[in-house]
């Protein structure tokens, strides 16, 4: 039976949490364990669902995946890889998309790889057709069958000249673990460049591929023949740090986020900072908090890094909710990210969503007849009421709102949360919240 959350809201959460490795970083660089002839050693790992799914993976692949009992590092040995079976791909893959990923390592390890019917979070197409033309492009063969993709390089990876027509961060990390140990060149136009990339990037050199960052998006990769194992502190999760912040800016508390890294945040921490808020940073960590004046409104548009994160826009949806006047969010990563404001209109937030592109430029989803721009009016009393979880960030905002709303609301689908969230309850009742699971 599925649990059910139920918060009584209305009490500042203040107080301290941690943050461990970027759920966007960690299972790609345990993939790419594979690439290695020896075992690779990964540190700072958290306690998700994603890392559960991908150890599975692994381990159905051959790959022996050892966790130590006391700092949670896992060691990762490719020494046996093998061949899985579709079917119990598909069954320990759930609706995870990371399988794609494996693509390119288990080709370059046992000459073939299977993928099933790919699911994830329901915020947009997120088509899988760059990675599959990533793939090609490289020499792979791809077949359809019934259930998912067999796919196959007779001759072998060969290193290939890529642009991609949008900087997709699954993409990028698909060409960086097909293209290490490819024969040849790869050069890469159009690339993600998020810190996330750049860790990835970081466990790929340490493993002995040879990676160069240039100007304008362009990544280029020489093929090596073999790659070593790697020892790999991951970095930590921004997207996790953004959002307790905006946990304090909408509940008016005041939280210290152990692990959050001002580099990764900038773009996020002059928002925090134009809304109202105010933050302390130092060698830890950095504290968000609530000042007590009132809250700004103001005009956002989502972008690839270094704009503002399209992760960080849905729980700081909420804070602009309570704040006193007309907000705008342009959303321009993902065209069905706003999804998660219908349950915010029904605990009596005021959010109207358009299909043009109400940002300072047109984006690619203008014309297109998505909801892509909302335009908040606030400040609003959020209303308590049941919510189910929809996707990742658009569930944690939800558990915002209701934590910072008068009354109760009752919470389902918080498998979600725990795909990307390490504990959250726990965290929760460590800040204050008035809460219990059922």
């Amino acid at each position: 039976m599925a649990s059910v959350l139920t918060i009584r809201g209305g009490v500042p959460l203040t107080g301290k949490v941690s943050v461990r490795g970027a759920k966007n970083l960690v299972p790609k660089a345990m993939v790419a364990s594979l690439l290695g002839n020896e075992p690779s050693v990964l540190r700072n790992v958290p306690e998700i669902k994603d890392v559960d799914v991908v150890t599975s993976l692994l381990r159905l692949h051959g790959v022996d995946v050892a966790k130590d009992p006391v700092s949670g590092d896992l060691t990762l040995d490719p020494s046996h890889v093998k061949t899985a079976q579709m079917k119990d791909i598909d069954a320990h893959a759930g609706d995870s998309r990371i399988p794609i990923l494996f693509c390119g390592p288990l080709i370059h390890s046992i000459g073939e790889a299977f993928i099933p019917d790919l699911g994830g979070c329901r915020i947009g197409d997120r088509p899988i057709d760059y990675h599959l033309e990533v793939l090609r492009q490289f020499g792979a063969v791809v077949d359809k069958r019934e259930g998912g993709i067999s796919i196959s390089a007779p001759k072998g990876l060969k290193g290939a000249k890529l642009s991609l027509p949008y900087p997709s961060v699954g993409a990028t990390e698909q060409v960086l673990l097909t293209a290490t140990r490819a024969e040849g060149i790869t050069e890469l136009s159009g690339a993600a460049i998020e810190p996330e990339i750049m860790d990835l990037i970081a466990v790929l050199q340490k493993m002995g591929a040879i990676i160069s960052v240039q100007t304008d998006r362009v990544i280029r990769i020489e093929g090596v023949e073999q790659l070593r194992g790697f020892n790999h502190r991951a970095l930590p999760d921004r997207n996790e740090a953004a959002s307790w912040a905006s946990a304090a800016l909408v509940t008016e508390g005041d939280i210290y986020v152990e692990g959050a890294v001002q580099a990764d945040l900038t773009a996020f921490l002059n928002t925090f900072r134009k809304i109202g808020g105010e933050f302390d940073i130092d060698d830890q960590g950095i504290r968000f908090r609530h000042t007590g004046g009132k809250l700004s409104p103001l005009v956002l548009e989502t972008d690839v890094h270094p704009g503002f994160m399209t992760d960080w826009q849905q729980p700081l949806v909420v804070a602009l909710t309570q704040a006193a006047g007309v907000s705008i969010v342009h959303e321009t990563v993902y065209e069905n990210r706003f999804g998660f404001t219908q349950a915010l209109v029904r605990m009596g937030a005021n959010i109207q969503l358009h299909r043009e592109c109400l940002g300072s430029v047109p984006c690619r989803f203008g014309q297109r007849n998505f909801l892509h721009s909302a335009v908040i009016s606030g400040p609003t009393q959020l209303r308590g009421a049941d919510i189910d979880i929809p996707d990742l960030r658009g569930g944690f905002s939800h558990l915002i709102a209701a934590l910072a709303a008068t009354g109760t609301s009752r919470v389902t689908g918080l498998e979600l949360i725990n795909r990307g969230y390490e504990r959250f309850q726990s965290k929760l009742e460590s800040l204050g919240a008035d809460f219990d699971i059922v």
